[in-house]
């Protein structure tokens, strides 16, 4: 039989812990909001950046510009950025990018790995702390910029800036980012891209299905009208369009992770309800047991008093 003490210390301990979860989910939850809003501005100018990107690469000649992020080099060195969060207390979010991440080393990475030549970009100090032991070569001069107070494009572009200036300067010949994609508040798809080198534009054609003949698509048709010139606006664009594809990278795992993390807040709050309910009546069952011990040792000294 449990002890009433030990039971009611429980109670309160679990029912602490829950305010504590419940208080955490409001946070996030509040949190969620501005990265939502943050993730979702984003993506359609990224999209349409990288757009122009790709009709003004379709249009130049070979000689005409020679791009050092899309140089296509034997890998030897590879570069990986995994973006995950400062804190825990959000579900399997961090662990999945972990997981992700050592699954893509040995997959496509082993022979680089093996050699030494991996090294890892961990934005966020959970990726920072999961790699610190595992042997690898790690970059921590961006591993707590997530934590500034206000933090905005120009706290991550140093950390594309590092990645790119070592594609191009050959220090790296392969960089690849992970981070959770935001779905909705209960879904997180953890992504890997390839960030460098920028993969060639797509010759695929859409078919038209109710004639059945090849269709160019719709932005292979954009006129641009250029000033001053196509490669000046190429030599700016396409740092540019590599920074905001990384600063969209860490606002979607921004999202995700406030998202994950008021989900299991909140099923954490259902859990010590539940184990709240369980408590009070194992702690109502022991207490009707003493009770009726009580009453029986009284009923039993009353009729030994009598007897005599």
């Amino acid at each position: 039989m449990p002890n009433l003490k030990e039971v009611r210390i429980r109670i309160a301990s679990v029912h602490s812990t829950q305010q504590i979860t419940k208080a955490m989910k409001m946070v996030a939850a509040a949190k969620l909001r501005k990265a939502q809003n943050n993730a979702m501005q984003l993506r359609p100018y990224a999209d349409k950046l990288g757009s122009i990107l790709q009709n003004v690469s379709a249009t130049l000649d070979g000689g005409d510009f020679e791009n050092p992020y899309s140089e296509v080099r034997p890998v030897q060195n590879v570069l990986i950025v995994i973006v995950t969060s400062d804190k825990g207390l959000c579900g399997g979010f961090n662990a999945n990018v972990v997981k992700s991440a050592i699954a893509l080393i040995n997959e496509k990475y082993a022979q680089a790995s093996q050699k030494g030549n991996i090294t890892i970009l961990p934005v966020g100090k959970k990726g920072f702390d999961a790699f610190k032991k595992r042997g690898f070569t790690l970059n921590s001069d961006f591993a707590l910029v997530l934590g500034k107070r206000d933090f905005g494009f120009d706290d991550i572009k140093p950390a594309a800036e590092f990645a790119m200036n070592g594609f191009a300067e050959g220090r790296f010949d392969a960089v690849e980012i992970i981070y959770n994609e935001f779905k909705n508040v209960a879904t997180q798809v953890v992504r890997r891209e390839v960030f460098l080198p920028i993969a060639p534009k797509s010759t695929e054609q859409s078919t038209n299905p109710k004639v059945g003949t090849p269709k160019a698509s719709a932005e292979l048709d954009t006129d641009y009208i250029f000033e001053p010139n196509k490669v000046d606006i190429l030599t700016d664009l396409i740092p540019k369009s590599l920074k905001i594809t990384f600063y969209k990278a860490v606002l979607e795992s921004l999202a995700s992770e406030h998202g994950a993390r008021m989900t299991a807040m909140d099923k954490a709050t259902e859990n010590a309800g539940t184990l709240l309910q369980q408590l009070k009546l194992t702690y109502n069952q022991t207490r009707q047991a003493y009770i009726t011990k009580e009453i029986l040792e009284i009923v039993g000294g009353a009729e030994a008093l009598a007897s005599s």
